[in-house]
């Protein structure tokens, strides 16, 4: 969902040059963010097989399972990023791509969500300061997305 919503920034920062001087910066940030977020994919991917093998095996457990927590943690953090992007070009670009910008906005706030839903799972019930950072990021995004929808309406 992140790389989705930094796709949707990237397109309407590019059709925005004419309504804000911000709009090649913002369509690079977004860029650099889709590109990361799809990066977290294949590392989430490689970090649930890696604790499962960890699992298996009996080694190296409680490093297996921080990655899964600092994967989801990294799309967390990038959502909140996406989440502010999508604020500034709602509010500074090409107005016809408005709405791109705040379904931009909402997907990102999803996705950080989502985020805290996993974090919240692989710690294990473990008191862990990530879980705070990704709660804190997360509700920061969401407040924004619903701002942005309420703007919108």
């Amino acid at each position: 969902m992140v790389a989705a919503a930094a796709a949707l920034l990237e397109k309407a920062a590019r059709l925005s040059a004419k309504q804000w001087a911000g709009a090649t910066d913002a369509r690079q940030r977004a860029h650099a963010l889709r590109l990361h977020a799809e990066e977290l994919i294949e590392e989430d991917v490689h970090a649930y097989l890696g604790y499962m093998d960890s699992v298996r095996s009996g080694i190296g457990l409680d490093a297996a399972r921080s990655k899964t927590v600092d994967v989801p943690l990294d799309l967390v953090r990038s959502a909140a990023l996406v989440t502010t992007l999508a604020d500034q070009l709602a509010s500074k670009g090409n107005p016809k791509l408005r709405a791109d910008a705040v379904v931009a906005g909402i997907l990102a706030a999803a996705a950080a969500e989502s985020g805290v839903a996993l974090i919240t799972v692989n710690i294990a019930g473990k008191d862990d300061v990530r879980l705070s950072e990704a709660g804190k990021l997360a509700s920061q995004a969401s407040d924004l997305a619903r701002s942005l929808r309420s703007e919108a309406s």
